[in-house]
């Protein structure tokens, strides 16, 4: 089987997650951070399935599933110890056009999930087709130390210089080269070390005296600096 690589946009979307256990848990959380508007349906869950139901952050109904549960659903996730209930998800989200994902079973799927390396808004997805997760995993950790936290702080400031750009009227294109030249710069490494003084020097060097971490757009801007 190949896999068509996608990176889909969820918020607000309505979706189910049937099962309440340990590995349903992991994928509310994953919906949650994506902005998804979640219904869980199980009628055992996790401590913490519970606490995020009594904060309103899911929809949380402690029975089983029923086929009405489907209706209105933008994606289903089946993560039930029952393998029966699982193909059943499968057959009717299958029929309705839905997109399924049954946790372990890929065949029973229409989407399988990556393993994730998540710094911000670099997200690195590993996938193995479904063949061997344990790999998948074996290389999300490699991965995670190679590429620290410190890539969400380098990615926000080059998204807040893009944006302070582009109000001043530059077209895209015409800050390529600027762009390039941070990235060959030292601005990873100071990041790193927090080193507030050499990430604004960088800055004003390429973009002038105007661009520094406290003038760009959001409120937070870069790494704090360390004590």
């Amino acid at each position: 089987m190949k896999y068509y690589p996608v990176y889909l946009d969820i918020n607000n979307k309505a979706c189910l997650v049937v099962g309440g256990g340990d590995v349903g848990t992991r994928k509310v959380k994953t919906l949650l951070d994506c902005g998804a508007a979640v219904t869980v349906v199980s009628p055992k869950s996790t401590h913490e399935l519970l606490k995020l139901a009594e904060s309103g952050a899911i929809s949380l109904k402690r029975r089983h599933f029923r086929n009405e549960d489907l209706e209105g659903m933008f994606l289903v996730i089946g993560a039930t110890d029952d393998a029966e209930l699982n193909q059943f998800l499968s057959r009717e989200a299958f029929a309705r056009n839905m997109l399924c994902n049954i946790a372990d079973r890929p065949e029973a799927c229409n989407f399988i999930l990556p393993s994730i390396v998540n710094r911000g808004d670099l997200i690195i997805a590993v996938s193995t087709s479904g063949t061997s997760p344990a790999y998948a995993k074996t290389l999300r950790k490699e991965l995670e130390k190679r590429f620290g936290p410190e890539y969400a702080d380098f990615l926000g400031i080059m998204g807040e210089l893009r944006a302070k750009l582009l109000k001043t009227a530059h077209a895209p294109e015409a800050h390529k080269n600027l762009f390039e030249a941070l990235i060959r710069s030292d601005l990873l490494r100071w990041v790193k070390n927090k080193d507030i003084p050499r990430i604004n020097e960088i800055l004003r060097q390429l973009f002038g005296k105007e661009y520094e971490i406290d003038t760009l757009p959001t409120e937070k801007s870069g790494p704090e600096e360390a004590p």
